[in-house]
């Protein structure tokens, strides 16, 4: 038996960061839905939650998976179930970018905290800066 344990703190916006997900309630439903969809199509999901104009998920890859299937998966599920559902005034969909880097065993409970404020986090702070400091922080510019 193999043991695999590679956690990605995983995040992407929504097409032109359009805050859809502009009320409690349907981000709520929308984690949810992403939650369900991850554990059925056998993504282990340990955390989601975002704002009106983005998703933060953390995910443990398993064996035979790679970022851009797990991502192709949680995204595209998502923005058709939003769509078939019409839970948004105008066609919904995510931004093709994203921005996925892994994340040590020792900070593991750091990034579960910091996806689980993500409501309180953004009243002080946009998208935008905190992208711009995850681009920066992680040396991707």
């Amino acid at each position: 038996m193999s043991f695999i344990k590679i956690y990605i703190h995983l995040v992407f916006s929504t097409k032109n960061r359009i805050p859809f997900l502009n009320t409690f309630d349907l981000r709520v439903r929308m984690w949810k839905h992403i939650k369900e969809n991850a554990s059925h199509k056998g993504i282990y999901l340990d955390m989601v939650n975002g704002y009106s104009d983005h998703c933060h998920c953390l995910i443990s890859l398993g064996s035979g998976q790679n970022v851009e299937k797990v991502v192709q998966l949680l995204k595209g599920e998502s923005s058709f179930w939003i769509n078939k559902n019409q839970l948004t005034q105008d066609k919904f969909s995510w931004q093709d970018e994203y921005f996925a880097v892994s994340v040590s065993e020792s900070k593991v409970d750091a990034v579960r905290e910091y996806i689980k404020n993500q409501e309180k986090h953004h009243q002080k702070r946009s998208f935008s800066d905190e992208y711009q400091e995850f681009l920066e922080k992680n040396n991707f510019v």
